[in-house]
């Protein structure tokens, strides 16, 4: 993984999460698969593996660059822009 100027740009420390799970999915009565946070806002949307793909969407709307997987035990994170794991 390597860093991307997205990274330095961040909050410190990262913002708290808005939901415990995707509000969006619950919301069209979807369930929600592997969840993703943004770092920017803290934004708890599903990965491009559920059907409505909200993570994407959120940066799409937005442009927060980079989010971290929400998953219990999991750490790594995706730069949205640069397309790479940072």
């Amino acid at each position: 993984m390597s860093e991307c100027t997205h990274v330095a740009e961040l909050p410190r420390p990262e913002p708290a999460p808005q939901s415990a799970t995707c509000l969006e999915c619950l919301a069209v009565g979807s369930h929600p698969v592997q969840l993703r946070l943004c770092l920017a806002c803290g934004h708890v949307g599903c990965c491009d593996s559920s059907p409505f793909r909200h993570a994407t969407r959120h940066f799409e709307e937005t442009g927060h660059p980079v989010m971290r997987t929400f998953e219990p035990g999991g750490s790594w994170r995706w730069c949205f822009t640069d397309q790479k794991l940072v």
